[in-house]
């Protein structure tokens, strides 16, 4: 058997920082475009190297999207300009040049459901509330237009950056996006990255469990839109740091799970700061899988004549996954799953364990086996994780066993199978499990382990695979009502 993964897996490779090739690298370091005062916009000369690592075939859109499906998802709109019209393209969204020649770079065909409404609501300056379903594309439906904006301001008053030697003094951004979580910070300072290439915009991003003064003396460099967690995000502001006094575009992402970790009076002690503008003249978005009522308190208390959208099923998930239920005792779990692993052709597969010892535990299993694998959970110190993450990325460890708090946000591109090891009771943590596949329509596979355990969870599920055209196995027949 050993021979048979090594074959189609291939070996475990080292897990060494891609960028920058040095081992204290942290993924803040990474580099963005060194826009120079000589340079203008639309004729600025490439970076070679930095081009391949942005825009490398990890990193652009799969050409597999079911574009198909979009015409046929729901949205609501409520507020904001009537005469506003979804996209058919991003041509026709007025973006500015060099934000569409990056947009090619990436690989983008055509707009997601929440790009086609958002962008051109954004594009009018109007505040956004908006509920899409994970892997939708709701990154680049806030940082297209808020980048094309500040773009364009630029043009008129190109950023100055501070002289080598010079005194450090506060970064002063103009567009700041809060998201709960280090890697969906990291995830977004990537695709910020990649948006801004060959423009004058200097993106960063802090969070926390880094060192706090190489953070810093990043800012210092020069910062014109900031990705922070709100907790690094307020140490800075009180280490004098950043200053918000320019901030005109202010982004919560998954502000949902802002609240759900207990962020809501830092989050209100930041858009309460004293030099934070409070007039027409600051653009608020929210974006969240949900809209429980404490986000449309905080909606109502910080943003002006906003625009509520919603696309899609709210808490569903998308028939582009394909779901599949096995029954599998708990004694047989190891061997189920190197079966499963060794009948599907070698891809980037998510593994979801109920507990940080499972993790390392089915870690040294699999690696023992030859599988090219590796582990993240909350035990892991921030570089531990950023390594585990990128290995993930890259291929160089396609197969990641996590914890399920440890993998949420995550937006990895081209997942193809998620395995949910164990179960959980909990149907919207099912739902955030497996969208880790089929992100942004692309199609992808869903594999559960069920047995007695999972009783509980075992009438939402079946309803769930029903609602989403899915098979629904014989032993969990029983489950099916009349009101499905």
């Amino acid at each position: 058997m050993e021979d048979e993964v090594t074959l189609k897996w291939g070996d475990r490779q080292p897990t060494e920082p891609t960028w920058e090739h040095q081992d204290d690298a942290w993924a803040f370091e990474k580099p963005t475009y060194e826009w120079q005062q000589e340079f203008e916009q639309g004729s600025a000369p490439s970076m070679p190297e930095l081009e391949a690592e942005l825009f490398g075939e990890e990193n652009r859109i799969s050409t597999g999207i079911n574009f198909g499906k979009f015409s046929r998802i729901n949205v609501s709109r409520k507020g904001g300009p009537e005469t506003v019209v979804p996209l058919q393209s991003f041509e026709q969204a007025k973006l500015h040049p060099t934000i569409l020649e990056n947009i090619q770079r990436m690989g983008y065909q055509e707009p997601t459901p929440i790009q086609r409404n958002a962008i051109p609501i954004l594009m009018k300056n109007y505040d956004l509330l908006a509920c899409a379903q994970t892997g939708s594309g709701k990154t680049a439906a806030f940082l297209l237009p808020v980048l094309s904006k500040i773009l364009t301001k630029m043009e008129k008053n190109p950023p100055v950056a501070p002289l080598p030697g010079a005194r450090k003094t506060k970064a002063s951004p103009l567009a700041l996006i809060i998201l709960p979580t280090r890697e969906l910070g990291i995830q977004i300072f990537d695709e910020t990255r990649r948006f801004t290439y060959k423009s004058p915009i200097r993106p960063a991003v802090i969070y926390g469990g880094a060192d706090i003064r190489r953070q810093k003396d990043q800012l210092a460099r020069g910062c014109d839109i900031l990705i922070a967690t709100p907790g690094r995000l307020v140490d800075a502001m009180e280490r004098g740091a950043i200053a918000l006094d320019k901030v005109r575009y202010l982004v919560l992402d998954e502000a949902d799970r802002i609240l759900d970790l207990g962020f809501e009076p830092t989050i209100r002690k930041i858009l309460l700061s004293s030099d934070l503008t409070r007039d027409e003249s600051l653009h608020t978005m929210m974006f969240s899988a949900t809209f429980p009522t404490t986000i449309q308190v905080l909606a109502r208390d910080f943003m002006n004549d906003y625009c509520r959208l919603r696309i899609g099923r709210i808490g569903g998930t998308t028939t582009d996954i394909m779901q599949k239920v096995i029954k599998v005792e708990e004694d047989h779990k190891e061997d189920t799953l190197v079966e499963l692993l060794l009948s599907q052709p070698p891809s980037r597969t998510l593994i979801f364990v109920d507990t940080k010892r499972k993790a390392d535990y089915l870690d040294d299993v699999l690696y023992n086996k030859l599988f090219p694998c590796i582990s993240l959970h909350g035990d892991r110190s921030q570089r531990e994780r950023e390594l585990a993450l990128e290995a993930f990325k890259v291929g160089r460890s396609p197969i990641l066993i996590a914890t399920a708090v440890a993998a949420r946000g995550l937006d990895i591109k081209d997942v193809l199978h998620v395995i949910n090891y164990d179960l959980s009771d909990d149907i919207d943590d099912y739902v955030h499990r497996i969208g880790r596949t089929a992100r942004a329509g692309n199609p992808g596979l869903a594999t559960t382990f069920y047995n007695e355990r999972n009783w509980t969870i075992a009438p939402q599920l079946v309803k769930l695979l029903i609602e989403c055209q899915q098979e629904v196995p014989e032993f969990l027949q029983e489950f099916i009502t009349d009101d499905v």
